[in-house]
């Protein structure tokens, strides 16, 4: 149980502040997370890892010399936004390039993707490293579909120290991947996390059994498998590794053995010595083994055994010294310590004012009522989407909707009072959409809101040929980010039908809205019928049969969206 806290929202933002303050010495918090406090001597690659909190000593405990360079904070198991990501990048920067690093989630993906791209248009060479490790997720022939768990710890030391090396960005990027196409892992859940201010667990795990194939973002086992007494357990887990040892791999292994929350070490010290055992059974040679909580999920009860095949590349930087608030080996010397005091926080970049005409104006007007009938919507609903995602995902779709919405139209309404056009208080209402509620959900509906915008203009008057264009505009906007296509189990799978239905029905003469009232109906029905689908896209694919019964969470919310602006239109 999390039990300390105060508002639940405000959670992460508190728990970072006392971080910073304890260590205050080695970090320095700017918008987004945190950076090291000093500078390096010379300019060096900005290693940056990140994702959602709740995994701590992953990520922020991770950022000092020898390892990260700066940590990207999002929400509990909530991508951080892509204004959190270029902050943080440009904020590390030192002159030699960033590279992120991160698990394999949709909304990292999407977020750090983003952020990459708005540094290399000022110039800043970024790149990216995704993390592949969790076997469960995915077959060994579809390794770019696997999560990233705890195998995110070595891809992160790795590249930590071949920066730290000097090494240039080509050198630590190839590094990076390298090391991921080594490093496997595989965990076990034997009881669910809570958030703050919950009064459940996101997930249980039956008496009796563990959740083989666990993920750390709150998500339950791909399967209850009976209890295992410690000897059996670390061979299965062993077992299961040595299934992927990469052909021509030396025998030589950098394992984790790490705690999700709530495993006692004294746990964990007992089956490290069973599974050491093991691995020296099968021949292998263990070099510079961790045990302990490394990359967490909350108050998570589970365990996860990760192994890096080293190699002569790899193996040095793997033992390389290093110095953080939550991770120590070996010692630095002054010549590789930090230097100089990191520069103020990154300036927040100036919004460009975008004034419409009258009829602008008015169709503006329109636009954050309809805002507004979608926060009470999702306000109302924030509960039940929360329960739906937690069958396969996360749970928290439902909070970071609600955070969005919120956010999404306090700026459309500061637009509007400004003067600003239709597509000034879209624009505005999607880029705070996503750069405050991060994840998958954020970054979709804030890309789709501003594409929506830019087909309606500031100037010409908005009537329903305009509005079928911007809606074909928005879900091409959605579905070339996320890349889902009809059956994927994903939003598409309401928008898609919704946006065909309002072109007919505009088609045929109907009056907007009418036509998007009908339409809405269609999102609706279509969502429902999400419940048959097994889901190929994001979180909840490793789950997918837990998955099939229930529709889609971000399906449901869209549906519900659209029916809200129907009522505002008829209105």
């Amino acid at each position: 149980m999390t039990t300390i806290y105060n508002d639940p929202a405000e959670f992460t933002d508190e728990a970072v502040t006392g971080f910073v303050d304890l260590y205050s010495d080695r970090v320095k918090r700017v918008t987004g997370g945190v950076v090291r406090a000093k500078r390096p001597r010379q300019p060096k690659v900005a290693v940056l890892v990140g994702g959602g909190s709740g995994h701590y000593p992953a990520f922020a405990g991770l950022v000092g010399p020898g390892f990260a360079d700066g940590s990207i904070i999002g929400n509990i198991f909530t991508s951080p936004s892509t204004a959190q990501a270029y902050s943080v990048g440009r904020a590390a920067n030192s002159g030699a390039g960033v590279i992120y690093t991160y698990g394999n989630y949709a909304g990292d993906v999407m977020n750090f993707g983003i952020a990459g791209d708005r540094l290399k248009a000022e110039g800043i060479d970024a790149r990216q490293v995704i993390v592949t490790d969790d076997v469960a997720s995915a077959g060994a022939h579809e390794k770019e579909k696997r999560r990233g768990i705890a195998g995110d710890f070595v891809v992160f030391k790795v590249m930590g120290a071949a920066a730290e090396r000097g090494m240039d960005i080509d050198e630590v990027e190839r590094l990076g991947n390298h090391a991921n196409e080594l490093t496997f892992t595989i965990g076990l859940a034997f009881s669910g996390c809570t958030f703050p201010g919950a009064d459940h667990p996101h997930f249980t795990v039956p008496e009796g059994k563990m959740g083989l194939g666990l993920g750390i973002h709150g998500e339950p086992g791909l399967e209850d498998v009976d209890w295992l007494p410690a000897t059996e357990l670390a061979e299965t887990m062993v077992s299961r590794l040595l299934e992927e040892r990469p052909e021509g791999s030396s025998g030589r292994v950098a394992p984790i053995l790490n705690g999700l929350g709530s495993t006692k070490y004294e746990e964990l010290f007992l089956l490290w010595g069973i599974v050491a055992k093991r691995l020296r059974e099968h021949g292998l040679e263990i070099v510079g083994p961790e045990v302990g909580e490394l990359v967490t999920s909350l108050d998570m009860g589970g365990v996860s055994l990760t192994l890096c095949w080293l190699d002569d590349e790899l193996e040095p930087l793997w033992l390389d010294p290093a110095d953080t608030p939550a991770f120590k080996r070996g010692s630095l010397s002054a010549d590789e310590a930090t230097a100089d005091e990191v520069d103020a926080e990154v300036e927040e970049v100036e919004r460009t004012p975008a004034v419409g005409s009258d009829v602008s104006r008015e169709a503006a007007a329109r636009a954050v009522a309809a805002l507004e009938a979608m926060k009470a919507t999702l306000h109302d609903s924030e509960d039940e989407l929360g329960r739906i995602d937690e069958i396969a995902g996360d749970g928290d779709h439902g909070r970071g909707m609600v955070r969005g919405i919120d956010y999404a139209t306090a700026a459309a309404r500061e637009a509007l009072d400004e003067g600003w056009g239709v597509a000034g208080v879209l624009g505005a209402a999607g880029d705070a959409w996503a750069d405050n509620a991060g994840g998958t959900s954020g970054v979709l509906w804030g890309v789709a809101l501003r594409s929506l915008g830019g087909a309606l203009g500031n100037e010409d008057a908005v009537d329903g040929e305009a509005v079928g264009r911007g809606v074909e505009s928005y879900v091409e906007a959605m579905q070339g980010l996320g890349k889902a296509e009809l059956g994927d189990k994903t939003i598409i799978d309401a928008a898609i039908p919704f946006r065909d239905a309002l072109l007919d029905g505009l088609g045929a003469g109907k009056p907007l809205a009418e036509a998007w009232s009908a339409a809405a109906d269609v999102a609706v029905s279509k969502a429902e019928e999400t419940s048959a689908l097994r889901p190929q896209k994001g979180r909840a694919r490793p789950l997918a049969e837990r998955s099939v019964g229930h529709p889609d969470p971000g399906a449901v919310s869209f549906a519900r969206c659209a029916a809200a602006v129907g009522e505002t239109l008829a209105g």
